[in-house]
């Protein structure tokens, strides 16, 4: 780009020439392969990239307000040389030209160039997340437990009209002339229980107690829709060589044979609608937005209505080191278990494995975090969730927990001695698997707690009169246990402390920044990509403005509490 199309009377050390220095060394070879050379020729793309990315340097994400400063603001007209690209200009440039890919590499571009000042290092990350509301109706929403009690009934309808649909055949003898067999009613996994809790939940209601939970997950893939259109058009087929008109309009009394044609019709639309809304929401969600389909209904800090309603949103991940925005991350998980994995593959794909130390909150504590951190030796500093209450007495005195029992071994076997003296062995080993992780746990129980003066406080829930054969068992996960022990080592070390006080400062001091100060608490586009591409010009943008105040020495880089 040629910057000198005239003066700027502006002074020396405003952002623009920054942003022009950051960009005179950024290779846009990425950018320009998107952009076709036939036809009109359009706006320069680097131009257009760097007229978005002052923009949101100033805080302005709209569009139109970037088209408004094209015409107005020396700085804007400056870098597009006085040319007036207009709204569509914009659209086109954000939506079809600057993907994901492209603005990741430009931003990783930008951390090789901090990494060579030595403004980062890139070998540790400090990890936190958002939730910022997308741009979705708050009321269009779908949920799974709504669902399932609707499809429960539909299945049940669908059960009636096959009972229909045979004994129809049966009566007329339409199956042994036509050579039609009996319709076969589903196999539904799941079903029985979701069951159960309508039931109980229709109990609860007239005690007017809270619902229980229905967002269980039903396989429904041999519900096939096709299933109920063979069976129509066997019906089709029986009407035609039968000579059974079909008939329309008001006052006009169908046949047995229409009706049922017609029944059959309206549980398969029902069935698809069901099947499509299961299949958009998938697994690991249990509620998305009608006018935003990636999103998920999440509870936020604000509350319009007063009332804990859950609006549409998408959980927000950055990776910050020295106040610098390495990596973002949009998801639509609500939690933020499954987003730490995801942003350390980005950090690994993009500088290789230099990553040294990952410091997050207690949200991000799972077997799978800890042990992925393990097997790449990446050192932890993420908090317990128990954190806190391990500083207890009541942590420390429980006699029902392991760990406050003592160990013995015998013939190379571990085994563990209770309160009361008593032996629990080694009993047998259980998995789970959970989100495609198996866990593994260790069984123990004693063999005979009659006649222990403890036993109230050891085992859980106890009756004296249910549970007086009752003997102690318990299950521990001991790789979890080892993961979990190693990383709350080492936020409890000097360094662990001031670690964890740097993440509260740089994450959450941008979060505050983001949402209070610059008021960025919606997207304005729809789609993780677009929400994702939104979030990440304007992480850039300020990634800018952090590097120009580190040129003009307005921020010093963090050192953290030396003693």
């Amino acid at each position: 780009m040629n910057f000198s199309f005239f003066e700027l009377s502006l002074p020396d050390d405003d952002p623009v020439y920054t942003l022009k220095k950051v960009m005179e060394e950024l290779d846009f070879s990425g950018l320009l392969a998107n952009c076709s050379d036939k036809g009109r020729t359009g706006y320069n793309p680097i131009m257009m990239y760097a007229v978005v990315t002052y923009a949101n340097m100033r805080g302005i994400r709209s569009v139109d307000c970037i088209v408004d400063l094209c015409e107005r603001d020396h700085a804007f007209i400056w870098l597009t040389r006085g040319q007036k690209p207009k709204r569509n200009a914009f659209y086109d440039f954000k939506n079809r030209k600057l993907t994901s890919d492209v603005l990741d590499d430009l931003n990783y571009q930008f951390m090789r160039r901090l990494q060579k000042e030595g403004l980062v290092t890139l070998k540790e990350l400090f990890i936190d997340g958002t939730k910022i509301e997308a741009n979705a109706n708050r009321y269009t929403f779908v949920w799974r437990g709504s669902i399932n009690y609707h499809l429960a009934g539909l299945l049940d309808s669908i059960d009636q009209l096959f009972e229909k649909y045979n004994s129809f055949l049966q009566e007329n003898d339409y199956g042994t002339k036509y050579e039609l067999g009996n319709a076969q009613m589903f196999v539904i996994e799941g079903m029985d229980k979701v069951r159960e809790v309508i039931e109980k939940n229709r109990k609860r209601k007239l005690v007017k107690h809270k619902k229980l939970s229905n967002n269980r997950i039903i396989e429904i893939d041999n519900c096939s829709p096709l299933e109920i259109r063979k069976l129509q058009n066997n019906l089709t087929m029986i009407a035609d060589n039968e000579g059974i008109e079909f008939v329309y309009g008001k006052g006009k009394r169908k046949p047995a044979l229409q009706q049922l044609h017609k029944e059959l019709e309206q549980c398969g639309k029902r069935l698809m609608e069901y099947k499509e809304c299961f299949e958009i929401m998938g697994k690991n969600r249990n509620s998305y937005s009608k006018t935003d389909l990636e999103t998920t209904f999440m509870r936020m800090k604000e509350d319009h209505m007063l009332n804990g309603q859950l609006k549409p949103a998408y959980n927000v991940q950055i990776a910050v080191e020295n106040y610098y925005i390495v990596h973002g991350y949009v998801s639509s998980d609500r939690t933020d278990y499954n987003t730490l994995i995801p942003v350390l593959e980005k950090h690994k794909n993009a500088f290789g494995s230099i990553l040294e130390e990952v410091t997050a909150d207690s949200g991000y504590c799972s077997e799978k975090n800890l042990l992925y951190l393990k097997r790449n030796e990446i050192s932890s500093y993420i908090k317990l969730q128990d954190h806190e209450k391990r500083k207890t007495r009541a942590y420390s005195e429980d006699i029902s927990k392991y760990y406050n029992m003592r160990t013995g071994i015998f013939e190379d076997e571990q085994f563990y001695i209770c309160h009361d003296g008593r032996e629990l062995r080694h009993l047998r080993t259980e998995s789970k698997e959970q989100d495609g992780y198996t866990q593994t746990f260790e069984v123990y129980g004693c063999a005979d707690c009659s006649g222990c003066e403890h036993k109230a406080r050891c085992l859980y829930k106890y009756d004296a009169e249910k549970d007086a054969e009752k003997n102690k068992v318990m299950k521990i996960n001991e790789q979890w246990e080892e993961l979990k022990e190693r990383s709350h080592a080492n936020i409890q070390s000097e360094r662990g402390i001031l670690k964890r006080q740097t993440r509260s400062i740089q994450t959450e001091g941008h979060f505050g920044d983001i949402k209070e100060n610059e008021n960025f608490r919606r997207f304005n586009y729809r789609s993780a990509d677009k929400a994702y591409k939104e979030f990440m010009l304007y992480a850039i943008g300020r990634n800018i403005n952090k590097y120009h105040r580190f040129l003009y020495e307005k921020l010093r880089k963090f050192e953290g509490k030396t003693a």
